[in-house]
């Protein structure tokens, strides 16, 4: 999988500050205030946090077996 400079900085700014930023506010706020679906919010998106981290993972291997 080949992508631009770019597109890897974004998917990594996404995979490891976006992302748990976002499950650990909608967590806090759920628990204040009583949202729903608090553990499920948090747990999708910690499984796709997860599954963007693997994706970047290959194709930092990919590319560095290339170098």
């Amino acid at each position: 999988m080949k992508m631009t400079d770019k597109t890897y900085d974004t998917l990594k700014f996404i995979a490891q500050i976006a992302l748990p930023a976002a499950g650990t506010f909608y967590f806090a706020l759920a628990t204040i205030w009583g949202l729903p679906y608090g553990e499920q919010i948090v747990g999708t998106i910690t499984a796709a946090d997860a599954f963007l981290g693997a994706l970047l993972g290959i194709s930092t291997a990919q590319h560095n077996k290339e170098l």
